[in-house]
């Protein structure tokens, strides 16, 4: 297992973007988080194969019907275990 931390710029925030994220985040199959950022980017934690990483950053790439993504920055992260077993949507930071 590993971890990605995402974020994704665009018009991503008042779209639907984190509920289409934790939707695709339960297909896939991977553990984590996302949240909106106060600068106008959604950050999204991830966990899995790097396989179901890949297929997550393809989903973010997507995005929803009434978004648009204009890019997602991809980072390397620690895997923690309280995020184990679930994705949920966590409150704004920054």
């Amino acid at each position: 297992m590993v971890a990605r931390r995402y974020n994704v710029s665009g018009r991503v925030q008042g779209v639907g973007f984190r509920n289409y994220v934790e939707r695709a985040a339960e297909k896939i199959g991977v553990h984590g988080y996302v949240r909106n950022r106060r600068d106008g980017r959604v950050e999204v934690f991830a966990m899995g194969t790097p396989e179901q990483l890949k297929e997550m950053r393809a989903a973010l790439e997507k995005g929803p019907m009434m978004s648009r993504v204009d890019g997602v920055a991809e980072e390397p992260d620690t895997v923690e275990a309280k995020y184990l077993g679930n994705f949920g949507i966590e409150f704004t930071v920054e």
